[in-house]
């Protein structure tokens, strides 16, 4: 990595931020930023708790976005999604605001998430969010996820 690189999270040492707020989203130049495709960010163990009972709340997240001018850094999003770990939430609080957290950060032509969330209670919550419609000619691949039935 070079010296005079703005990361401050690769190639450091970094610690999970105390809360989502606090996290620090970082991107990079997109060097195929002329071109339409799909970035998908896939993180099947994010947690995070219940604001009532302070209970751990489990989902699948799958993000898919068309990046503009910037890549959205990895491990900034992996520090960012650990974040949520003792952050007090419901589930569509959580899917929505990291979406639009990323949307922030990155300016992709498009986003969309998926928080595939296991059941408490006996119902799973399925939250979905993004910005709009797809970009004409943008290859949309299944999320992957199958509906609740022992989802694993």
């Amino acid at each position: 990595m070079m010296a005079d690189s703005p990361l401050t999270q690769l190639g450091h040492q970094a610690a999970i931020a105390a809360s989502p707020e606090a996290a620090v989203l970082e991107t990079v130049p997109n060097p195929q930023a002329g071109e339409l495709y799909l970035v998908r960010f896939a993180a099947p163990e994010f947690t995070s708790l219940c604001p009532i009972t302070g209970q751990p709340d489990f989902a699948h997240l799958v993000i898919d976005y068309a990046p503009e001018a910037a890549l959205v850094e990895s491990k900034s999003l992996k520090l960012f999604l650990a974040s949520f770990r003792n952050h007090g939430a419901f589930h569509e609080d959580c899917t929505v605001g990291i979406g639009k957290r990323l949307v922030d950060a990155a300016r992709p032509k498009w986003l969309r998430i998926a928080g595939y969330w296991y059941p408490r209670g006996g119902i799973p919550i399925d939250v979905f969010w993004q910005t709009g419609g797809a970009p004409a000619g943008l290859w949309l691949p299944d999320p992957g996820v199958p509906p609740y039935r022992g989802r694993g």
